[in-house]
């Protein structure tokens, strides 16, 4: 496979390192269904299962060193909010990660770039990229600046995973109120159907989602009707 320099030029732009060995960085961008159209071409799945343990180890440590009068139990809870497939999303999102991935035009055109896992997953792969290429310190101090946000939300029970809940319970605190999600449209070949969910409370509309399943969907749209509420608060 070669190497496009630009791509990976512009991405460590983003990511705000640069590597030694870039193929290691061309590795952790590259999907699978990317690397299976074509022979002996490595692709991410490896560097990931390796990222993922780099992440909790980093984690836990700076839990553990940072947080002493917290039980076992509470720092489980908090570094699992911390590596959580969302909060890696979040990650994603911010290096704008889903245009430089490597995959499958099939894979694309059924939304592969928007997909939380597959974000999720090449944020580990990189955070394995980087381990490999500078050793367990620098990684270990790149984790903790670019997760520093996102462990002190942990830390005050701030990250939501469950964003239907969380809007039920804001908007019932001062009495009963109607919430209903609402199929707009869904696109796609059954096996990789996307679903288009509005959310409506009392009839009036608070926000809308897309997802590659119904619960998906439900889940960003409450997201989104959440935040509008907020940003109408301020």
């Amino acid at each position: 496979m070669k190497i496009d320099h630009g791509r990976l030029e512009e991405l460590e732009g983003r990511l705000g390192i640069s590597f030694k060995d870039k193929t290691l960085l061309n590795i952790a961008i590259t999907h699978s269904s990317y690397a299976n159209q074509r022979k002996d071409i490595k692709y991410n799945e490896r560097l990931e299962f390796l990222g993922d343990s780099v992440l909790q180890l980093t984690v836990t440590e700076y839990l553990y060193k940072n947080y002493k009068d917290k039980s076992e139990g509470e720092l489980t809870k908090i570094r699992s909010l911390i590596v959580c497939e969302n909060s890696l999303f979040e990650i994603a999102r911010e290096w704008s990660l889903g245009q430089y991935i490597y995959m499958s035009k099939g894979e694309e055109s059924t939304g592969g770039r928007e997909r939380v896992s597959i974000q999720a997953d090449c944020v580990e792969a990189i955070i394995a990229a980087i381990y490999l290429d500078k050793g367990f310190e620098e990684v270990k101090r790149y984790i903790l600046t670019i997760f520093h946000d996102m462990i002190q939300k942990a830390i005050k029970n701030e990250i939501v995973l469950d964003y239907k809940t969380k809007l039920q319970e804001l908007l019932q605190k001062n009495g009963e109120v109607c919430i209903q999600y609402l199929l707009v449209k869904h696109e796609g070949p059954p096996h990789r159907r996307k679903f288009f969910i509005n959310v409506f409370v009392n009839d009036e509309f608070k926000g809308e989602g897309s997802g590659f399943s119904k619960k998906e969907a439900e889940q960003i749209a409450a997201k989104n009707a959440l935040h509008r509420m907020e940003a109408d608060i301020e």
